[in-house]
Parts: structure tokens; C-alpha cells; sequence
């Protein structure tokens, strides 16, 4: 049983990874699109509506793919003005009481993004913006999907927990 729980949350952090790496290509890729964008706007008065508007369908697809990553390596932000002091039981009650919550804040956003990214995808939304990119249910979609991997993670992490394992081992490596 302890080895299958450990092979599923394996399973979940190297999908959690793999977006991980997605959205490193996806920064190179904006930080390009930024570039190419400023150079154009101040060196020839060029400008498009259609670039600009997949600057921030990247910075998007970066967060909602990435947020989940972040997690797992440990990389948000903690005030440990408590915790330090606490005893390793009551650290893990802690640890296991933040990752339930979490899982249900995730769950509970996928499920209400569902309905939102639905009647996106009915529309068929684009950009109002003239020029824009046509399929702005695409960009939409990626919220339940970043919210999935964040639930994933919480699972990943409780099933660590019970276990036994450090979340801080597993979140560096």
C-alpha cells in the first residue's frame, strides 16, 4: 500500500515537473515576444494588438501551469513566525490541516471555473479588440487546468505527509 501511494505521488510531482519545464519555455518564449515587441514599437512606430494580447496569454499559460510547480518546490512565500516554534507533531497537524485547505480552495475553484471556461468555449470568445487573438476561450481554459495541478500537488503532498516524509525533502528534490 505505502509503496503504490509513493509511486502515485511520484507520478503527480513529474506531471507537476513537467508543466514546471513547460513554463521555463513558455518565459523564454514571452520574454522574446517582449523584446521583439519593444523593438519593433520603438525603433519602426510597428506595433500589433494580436502580439501584445499573447503577452499576456503567455504570462497566463506561465501562471496558472507554474503555480502548481512553485508549490511542490517550496518556492511561495511562508511567514514562519509560528511554525518555527511549533514541535514536529504539531507541525505535521499543521502541514496537514494547510494542504486539506488548500485542496479544497482548488477543487472548489476548478469546479466554479468550469462553468466560467464553459460558456467561453459556447461563444467561441475572442478578443473584442480589433486585431485581437480569436480564441480567448483558450487562454480561459487554462485556470481549471492550473487549479488541477494545485490540487494534484495537495494530494502529492498529504500522501507525503501521511507517509512520513519531510514536505520539505520531496518540495527540493
Amino acid at each position: 500500500m505505502q509503496t503504490s501511494l509513493r509511486r502515485a505521488a511520484r507520478a503527480i510531482e513529474r506531471l507537476i515537473d513537467a508543466m514546471g519545464q513547460l513554463t521555463l519555455w513558455l518565459a523564454l518564449a514571452m520574454i522574446g515576444l517582449v523584446a521583439v515587441n519593444v523593438l519593433l514599437r520603438y525603433s519602426m512606430s510597428l506595433g500589433s494588438v494580436w502580439a501584445q494580447e499573447l503577452e499576456w496569454h503567455l504570462l497566463a499559460a506561465m501562471i496558472m501551469l507554474g503555480i502548481g510547480h512553485a508549490l511542490q518546490r517550496g518556492e511561495d512565500v511562508r511567514v514562519d513566525l509560528f511554525y518555527a516554534r511549533y514541535g514536529a507533531r504539531t507541525r505535521w497537524w499543521v502541514d496537514l490541516a494547510s494542504l486539506l485547505l488548500l485542496l479544497a480552495m482548488a477543487l472548489l475553484l476548478f469546479k466554479l471555473s468550469l462553468a466560467y471556461v464553459g460558456q467561453s468555449w459556447a461563444v467561441a470568445e475572442r478578443s473584442a479588440d480589433p486585431g485581437g487573438i480569436a480564441w480567448r476561450w483558450a487562454v480561459k481554459s487554462l485556470i481549471p487546468v492550473g487549479f488541477g495541478l494545485v490540487a494534484l500537488h495537495a494530494v502529492a503532498a498529504t500522501l507525503r505527509l501521511v507517509l512520513g516524509e519531510s514536505l520539505k525533502e520531496t518540495a527540493r528534490g
